[in-house]
């Protein structure tokens, strides 16, 4: 097999981005063949041991998978964690392959979530220069009120970063406590500190799509295969 540099490696076997790689290859945590790697140094996967914090770290396979997951409340987007909360990867357990979420999705929501083991692919759809819409369908516990609206649709700064513009409108229906966001970016817990800095209370959000993939048709707690076409769409946006 022809040589690539140590973190694509790593991100292609769905351990981590590229930029975490090189931190974390800076930070003296990956090996190679028992010597501590260096940022772009390459390797040959046939021949050469790769150990990220002592574990070795082998290709998924040539097989990709791509699925999405409606994923309920409660559970963190993650495969393990260190509070012994319950887990994404409990409910993928039978895709017959370790995939990794793209991007986030807080305890507390819920909704469609992207999960791969292509490494490649989930470090493009997570870049910040990604300009990928996500719509979130959000029940707040009190009728926003016009000024709140246009706060919420103007310049933000949220924990000293200037948000990117957001789109907020009501949803259809009746129900004016019921707000549909468009963004452009996934900042930790954005949602909820915009709604929080214009004294809303959010009671529930759902992601409900990413791009031109929906979580329409999907039960919670379920997941399924992207079709090809879903596939194609993500590699070309």
């Amino acid at each position: 097999m022809e040589s690539v540099r140590i973190q694509k490696y790593l991100s292609d076997c769905g351990v981590m981005s590229r930029r975490k790689a090189e931190a974390e290859i800076a930070a003296g945590k990956v090996k190679v063949n028992n010597e501590l790697a260096t940022i772009g140094m390459k390797i040959n996967p046939d021949g050469d041991a790769v150990f990220y914090n002592g574990k070795a770290v082998v290709p998924s396979g040539e097989k990709k998978i791509y699925i999405k997951l409606n994923k309920p409340r409660g559970y963190v987007a993650t495969l393990s964690d260190e509070k012994g909360r319950k887990c994404v990867a409990d409910l993928v357990k039978d895709v017959g392959e370790r995939v990794y979420p793209i991007g986030r999705l807080d305890l507390d929501s819920e909704g469609l979530l992207l999960m791969t083991n292509d490494g490649e692919l989930a470090n493009k759809l997570m870049h910040p220069s990604g300009n990928v819409a996500k719509v979130y369908i959000v029940k707040v516990r009190t009728q926003p009120t016009s000024e709140q609206m246009s706060k919420l649709n103007g310049k933000m700064t949220i924990d000293g970063y200037d948000l990117r513009p957001v789109k907020v409108r009501y949803d259809n229906g009746m129900d004016f406590k019921v707000l549909r966001f468009e963004l452009h970016e996934g900042r930790n817990r954005q949602i909820r500190k915009m709604c929080e800095a214009v004294g809303l209370q959010v009671a529930k959000l759902r992601r409900i799509s990413i791009g031109d993939i929906t979580v329409a048709g999907l039960g919670s707690g379920k997941w399924q295969y992207l079709s090809r076409e879903e596939i194609q769409y993500l590699k070309e946006i």
